[in-house]
C-alpha cells in the first residue's frame, strides 16, 4: 500500500472546518470557493468550535455536509430567524447563515430585514448567482434586466416583473446593519478580498457590534447556459455594473474598533 507523503512545504491543503466530502455543487459554481473562504477564516480565527452555521432551502441546502462546525437547516428564508434564536441562547457563539439569493431576497425578505433591523449580532454570507439555482434556474429577486431564465424565457421585463433587488444598498439604509460590503468570485484578486471582507464579518460578530452581511456575486454555469470560464466572465461584464462591488455600510463603532 502506497504512503502519503507529505511535502515540508506544503502551503494549500483541506481546511480543518470542512469535512472531506464529495460536493454536489455543479462543476464551475463558486459555491465551493465561498465555503472554502469561511472555512479558512473559522480555522485561522480558531473560531470552529463555537461556531453554529444556519443552512436554508436552496442550492447551499447541504452546507452542513461540508463544514466541521455545528449546523443547523432552517425553512426556506428563515435562516435568520433561526440564527437570531441561536444566538440570543448561545451569546458567546459564532452563529451565521449561509443563503442565495432566492431565499434571501424573496422569501426571506422579511426576515433578513428586520434581522439587520435589530442589529442582530449574526453573520450572513449571501449568495447572488441572479437566479433559483436549485429549482431550474428561474427569476428571482436578483435577476438582472433582460437576462433570460426558465421563467423569463424573453428576459426580464422590469414593466412587468419589476426591477432587481440590490440587497447590499437596501440593507445599508437600516440603522441596525453595522457592516454591509459586496466582493466577487469571479477571479483571484477578488477572492483574496472576499476573504478579508468575510474575516471582518466574523471580528464584527466577535467584538458585538451588531448585524453584519457580505454579498458575493457567484456563478451559476447549468442555469446560465454558459461554461465554467464564460460565466467568470459573465459576472464580470455583466453583474458588476449592476451590482458594484463596494463597502455600503460599515458602522462607526466598527471603524472605531479598528477591526
Amino acid at each position: 500500500m502506497a504512503t502519503l507523503t507529505i511535502p515540508d512545504n506544503l502551503v494549500y491543503e483541506r481546511p480543518q472546518s470542512f469535512t472531506d466530502s464529495p460536493t454536489h455543487y455543479c462543476p464551475g459554481c463558486t459555491h465551493g470557493v465561498a465555503h472554502r473562504l469561511v472555512a479558512e477564516v473559522l480555522d485561522e480565527m480558531g473560531l470552529a468550535n463555537r461556531t453554529v452555521g444556519v443552512a436554508p432551502v436552496g442550492c447551499s441546502v447541504f452546507a452542513y455536509n461540508y463544514f466541521n462546525t455545528d449546523f443547523v437547516e432552517a425553512a426556506h428564508g428563515r435562516a435568520p430567524a433561526m440564527a437570531t434564536g441561536i444566538k440570543r441562547v448561545l451569546p458567546d457563539h459564532i452563529v451565521f447563515t449561509y443563503q442565495g439569493d432566492g431565499d434571501l431576497a424573496s422569501i426571506g425578505m422579511g426576515e433578513i430585514v428586520h434581522a439587520a433591523a435589530r442589529g442582530e449580532n449574526i453573520t450572513v454570507i449571501f449568495i447572488n448567482n441572479a437566479n433559483y439555482g436549485m429549482t431550474g434556474g428561474q427569476m428571482a429577486p436578483t435577476t438582472l434586466p433582460g437576462m433570460k431564465t426558465s421563467s423569463s424565457p424573453s428576459g426580464r421585463d422590469v414593466e412587468t416583473q419589476g426591477y432587481p433587488i440590490r440587497v447590499a444598498e437596501l440593507l445599508a439604509t437600516l440603522e441596525g446593519a453595522g457592516f454591509i460590503v459586496r466582493r466577487s468570485l469571479h477571479d483571484p484578486a477578488n477572492i483574496r478580498k472576499a476573504k478579508k471582507a468575510i474575516r471582518t464579518a466574523f471580528e464584527v460578530q466577535t467584538h458585538g457590534l451588531g448585524f453584519s452581511l457580505v454579498e458575493l456575486l457567484s456563478t451559476c454555469p447549468t442555469n446560465w447556459g454558459m461554461t465554467p470560464v464564460d460565466a467568470l466572465k459573465w459576472v464580470e461584464s455583466h453583474m458588476l455594473p449592476f451590482y458594484p462591488l463596494g463597502d455600503y455600510k460599515i458602522a462607526p463603532a466598527i471603524t472605531a474598533a479598528k477591526i
